[in-house]
């Protein structure tokens, strides 16, 4: 069988599933050729097309209350969720840029300060709780991180509201909550749509963001090989919020991933634990997530194409699926 590439995306609005298809496929394709896969990202962008499917879930995050039963107790859980979320955001880039002792070091003593504004504002001790109010202190964090480097002029395409309510979605995925009228839980039905892009056959998976978390326990889910999973921008090893509540526990590689790699950027907002093989264990064939830093231009560096027309994110991809053929050919 034609080994499949299934694209998962992350936090956001409402997607248009053929527009983004062909967003990612370029910026794959721009990214390939890059890596010297010219022929590779020839067919992909043309007749290979076909073989591509983009995972989209994003209509499934309708508010709580409009997706079935136990939507007032969903999003109570969720907003729990989402300010321990914050906690751990700010006190991973606080860690990730420590106080300079150098009496000369104004930028990172202001950048110091901005972050520790942003650390009290995210404490739960002293703060008022409820949904609203977790949502407001959520935007004032946001506010206060995006302001500095190099995230402050990003406004026009990333508002903190919009940052919240990307935030607010990983919260509810990961309260299992949000129960439609068959019974099925809100992550449930967005592994599901995973499920229905894979197939029975080989697939390489290339997932972004909370498509990560998603992705890793869809594919525990699977019998089908994969040889290639990519992950980009990825949450997984917040060891507050996120990595304790991936299922199964304890955190592991899918049993049928043949190889993994991870890429994160030093500048993305959410990848602020980069180092997955720290926080995962291996599977039996002893495959763990190979981590890599890249470095995009830009200063919102978090969106998936940027991550899909690096070099070194394409390159692999084209190789995975030009072996899984010749493998399925022979």
């Amino acid at each position: 069988m034609v080994p499949r590439l299934v694209f998962v995306h992350g936090i956001g609005p409402l997607r248009d599933t053929e527009r983004e298809l062909a967003s990612w496929i370029d910026s794959l394709a721009r990214g390939m050729r890059a890596a010297g896969h010219s022929a590779v990202a020839e067919r992909l962008a043309g007749a290979d097309a076909g073989i591509c499917s983009f995972v989209n879930y994003a209509d499934l995050y309708a508010p709580p209350e409009a997706q079935g039963s136990g939507g007032a107790r969903a999003e109570g859980e969720a907003s729990e969720l989402l300010a321990e979320l914050l906690v751990e955001l700010v006190a991973g880039h606080t860690s990730a840029h420590p106080t300079s002792e150098g009496p000369h070091d104004r930028e990172r003593q202001h950048r110091a300060g901005i972050l520790a504004h942003a650390r009290a504002e995210a404490g739960t001790r002293g703060q008022a709780q409820g949904s609203l109010a977790v949502l407001r202190r959520a935007l004032n964090v946001t506010t206060t991180l995006m302001s500095l480097k190099p995230w402050g002029g990003v406004a026009h395409r990333v508002t903190p509201k919009l940052m919240v309510n990307g935030l607010t979605q990983v919260s509810r995925y990961l309260a299992r909550g949000e129960q439609d009228a068959s019974g099925l839980t809100l992550d449930s039905r967005v592994r599901n749509r995973v499920h229905e892009a894979l197939g029975d056959g080989p697939a390489v998976v290339v997932a972004h963001s909370l498509g990560t978390v998603v992705a890793l326990e869809a594919l525990h889910e699977r019998q089908g090989t994969v040889p290639l999973l990519v992950t980009l921008g990825s949450p997984i090893s917040m060891r507050t919020v996120v990595r304790p509540r991936l299922l199964p526990q304890p955190p592991r590689t899918p049993e049928r991933v043949e190889r993994w790699l991870n890429f994160w950027d030093k500048d993305d907002i959410i990848a602020v634990r980069p180092l997955l093989e720290r926080d995962v264990l291996p599977n039996t064939s002893g495959v763990l997530p190979r981590s890599s830093r890249i470095d995009s231009d830009g200063i919102w560096v978090h969106s998936a194409e940027k991550y899909l027309a690096q070099a070194a994110v394409a390159g692999p991809v084209a190789e995975a699926l030009t072996v899984a053929e010749r493998r399925s050919a022979s």
